[in-house]
């Protein structure tokens, strides 16, 4: 079997393709909450500090202002947009949980198999009919 034909049937599986699907989806999904939080929660958390929220940092050390006025060099913690990726994060995992969870409830209940042969009355009718010969 040639490289390429290997190729072919391990790309053509259908869990691979599931796979890709779901990837794509949770790259959209991902986007859509960030949109989210970054316009929405944000904002609002951000009234509690009166300030743009993801901007929020503590600076370890001041840098130097260059002719526009922007510090270059600065040393800072970034812990607004930490904590943003944060609740993105816990966004993403709680509807990944809710959708896995319907999905588990959507599934069939596997019931045992009947056994098979002949049931115990059968079998107690039978040993009886043995003894009395």
């Amino acid at each position: 079997m040639s490289v390429l034909k290997e190729f072919k049937d391990f790309a053509m599986k259908g869990n691979l393709i599931d796979i890709a699907i779901g990837f794509v989806m949770g790259a959209a999904f991902k986007s859509v909450v960030t949109s989210f939080t970054g316009g929405i929660i944000s904002p609002l958390i951000g009234l509690v500090f009166n300030a743009d929220f993801k901007s929020m940092k503590y600076v370890l050390e001041e840098g130097i202002a260059n002719s526009e006025g922007v510090a270059v060099g600065e040393v800072a913690i970034l812990w607004g947009d930490f904590l943003t990726n944060v609740i993105d994060f816990i966004i993403v995992a709680f509807v990944m949980f809710m959708i896995v969870k319907a999905v588990n409830k959507t599934k069939k209940k596997e019931e045992p198999a009947p056994p098979t042969g002949p049931s115990d009355n059968d079998l107690l009718v039978e040993i009886r009919d043995l003894l009395k010969k």
